[in-house]
């Protein structure tokens, strides 16, 4: 039978995974929640006040255009957009055409990458997460944790060099909180500069996912798709493609 979903230790107003992401010296973590949009934000400062007006503003651009064009929000397949759209509206559905998903599948990507780079201004390291799918700019070296088993914790990181950055990891999952998945895997997590991108292909490669047969087509399709690497978990077998540096986390 098909595995449920774990919703209790991955939705809700406390999500245990954040537990493990620690700020370095001299920065702060805070949480900003807008609406359905809950932000998990580590800066050099306190920028809840900016972060909670520029979701705002990016929510107001995503409705607006979803009540002029309604098949953009609902549509499992991509639409086509306007040069004229807004600018995340246009990265949402590039991504999505480039990976054969509806635009939506983009979006948490899409806004955690439009946040921090509105904020780099005022901080140079910064690292917005959003449902699991973050956005890093820093300049020094970091290790992002990989959450295959919410119950059980992060026990692989991916350590990335400061010359890594921007850089996006997103995740999709079949069986780990309440996003639509077709597939069976636990896992995937793509990588790219993009946001967008890295959140478009999550979402495309977790639906072809659904046995471990799936693994090498799942990392075919992640270099067709331009990723700099992925990250994919099936019956706890697991294939590492591209820059996806692994290392062990401390329990």
């Amino acid at each position: 039978m098909p595995k449920q979903k774990q919703e209790h230790v991955h939705t809700g107003t406390h999500r245990d995974y954040r537990s493990g992401i620690t700020p370095a010296q001299g920065e702060t973590s805070f949480q900003v929640v807008v609406e359905e949009t809950d932000l998990l934000v580590v800066a050099q400062s306190d920028l809840s006040a900016e972060v909670s007006r520029i979701v705002t503003g990016l929510r107001g651009q995503i409705k607006a255009y979803m009540a002029l064009n309604p098949a953009f929000g609902p549509s499992l397949t991509p639409v086509d957009v306007p040069e004229s759209a807004p600018a995340l509206i246009r990265s949402m559905a590039d991504a999505a055409q480039l990976c054969g998903v509806g635009p939506m599948a983009a979006v948490a990507g899409t806004v955690a990458e439009f946040t921090a780079r509105a904020l780099m201004d005022q901080s140079p390291d910064i690292l917005v997460e959003n449902g699991g799918d973050i956005y890093l700019c820093s300049t020094r070296r970091r290790v992002a944790a990989i959450l295959a088993d919410p119950t059980g914790g992060a026990s692989l990181g991916v350590a990335l060099e400061q010359d890594d950055f921007p850089c996006s990891l997103c995740a999709s999952s079949a069986t780990i909180g309440h996003s639509l998945s077709l597939g069976r895997g636990e896992l995937v997590v793509a990588r790219s500069h993009n946001a967008s991108l890295a959140d478009a292909a999550a979402t495309a490669l977790c639906n072809i996912l659904r046995s471990q047969r799936d693994l090498e087509r799942v990392t075919a399709r992640a270099e067709a798709f331009g990723l700099d690497g992925v990250f994919a978990q099936c019956d706890g077998k697991i294939t590492v493609w591209g820059k996806m540096e692994l290392v062990a986390l401390e329990a």
